[in-house]
């Protein structure tokens, strides 16, 4: 079974074979019913190894998709072919969730979770077979952890794989902000500098005071970059880094009003839900810019929106919102916010690496190795 269960990953990748083992071109041909030349004695024995290839990929154990994920996409499902699994797809069934997963339930080993799926613990109260949840994100907001330790289900995330582009992004959304280069782009587009001449300057970036909400991988890799521009750099964490010598604050508001900038990097849960709000951001300051590159909700966003039009704080640089995909209209009209419709973790080089870390989650689970991205608490 084994050496079938290669073959037949081999085979599909090079061939491009649909799931009853025919290309396009072969298919075509049947479907007339014509004699097909291209049907080689190599091309016979091609359709029969694919088809007993099939047969055994049905009784491989399952990793459950509940909803499309986009990276999947990107990298092209024959690049994730597996000899120790196969992917269910929820979404492609007619049948409503529950009664799907409770007709697949005992074939059903793992989950792969993006963003916008829910592993709640109903789901998982479906599903006992399941051993391991494997995300594509680096936060876990979205899966029923306590339920997980409960059941004894292993979970792994992004571990480090989208830090350095994350890490990017916000530097890219601070600079945007302080030196108003969105804005003065859109500014030269409309006409208006041969018409009201210059554009208002901005903000030099070196030697600006940084807080760090968050110094897990992400944050400390915007620390550094953050470092080679000349900034001082501080941050708030769940506890103090020893290996770091920046200066830390046990509250978010003392580090806000020790800072020109606050970039918020940590984790959502239940105590960081709404734990940037209004004092927080008054205590930064009217010079003060905030930077989200973790998720919305970390902000109080109406409080936010607030401060912003009364001009309590300088301006924004935001690629996550609490009710993504909507955005408060009020900031569209600012030009002291920048907005970005939560990309920051996607480049297409993320994504091979998304892909390598994924298959290898999974490829050690069913091996009974350790993850290589396991989350612990």
């Amino acid at each position: 079974m084994q050496t079938d269960s290669n073959m037949c990953v081999l085979l599909k990748y090079i061939t491009g074979q649909n799931r009853h083992g025919f290309t396009e071109e072969g298919l075509v041909s049947k479907r007339k019913g014509k004699k097909n030349p291209h049907l080689s004695r190599a091309s016979v024995l091609k359709m029969a190894v694919s088809t007993d290839c099939h047969k055994a990929q049905q009784d491989f154990p399952k990793v459950l998709i509940l909803k499309p994920i986009s990276f999947l996409a990107h990298v092209g499902e024959r690049h994730i072919a597996s000899n120790k699994f196969t992917f269910l797809k929820a979404y492609d069934s007619s049948l409503p969730l529950h009664q799907f997963l409770s007709t697949h339930s005992p074939s059903i080993k793992a989950i792969l979770s993006s963003v916008g799926t829910p592993i709640t613990a109903d789901i998982l109260q479906l599903l006992p077979e399941v051993g391991v949840v494997v995300t594509t994100s680096v936060g876990l907001n979205q899966v029923d952890l306590p339920e997980c330790r409960r059941r004894g289900i292993k979970v792994a995330n992004a571990g480090s794989v989208f830090s350095d582009d994350v890490a990017d992004f916000a530097v890219g959304l601070l600079i945007d902000v302080l030196r108003k280069v969105s804005a003065s782009d859109a500014y030269v587009r409309k006409g208006l500098w041969a018409t009201k001449g210059d554009y208002p300057l901005g903000s030099k970036l070196g030697g600006k005071r940084i807080g760090i909400v968050g110094l897990g991988n992400i944050g400390f890799a915007v620390a550094k970059r953050l470092e080679a521009f000349g900034c001082s750099i501080s941050y708030n964490s769940r506890k103090r880094k020893q290996h770091v010598s920046y200066p830390f604050y046990e509250s978010v508001r003392e580090l806000a009003a020790n800072c020109d900038v606050l970039v918020i990097c940590c984790e959502l849960t239940d105590q960081t839900r709404h734990m940037i709000n209004k004092e927080v951001l008054s205590a930064l300051g009217k010079e003060g810019v905030i930077v989200n590159i973790g998720r919305g909700a970390i902000i109080n966003e109406k409080e936010m929106v607030q401060c912003l039009v009364q001009g309590e704080i300088a301006g924004a640089g935001l690629d996550v919102f609490e009710n993504e995909p909507d955005v408060p209209v009020e900031l569209f009209a600012m030009d002291n916010v920048v907005l970005s419709p939560h990309i920051a973790v996607f480049t297409p080089e993320s994504f091979l690496d998304l892909r390598d870390l994924v298959m290898g989650n999974l490829e050690a689970f069913f091996s009974n190795k350790p993850l290589l991205s396991e989350y612990r608490d």
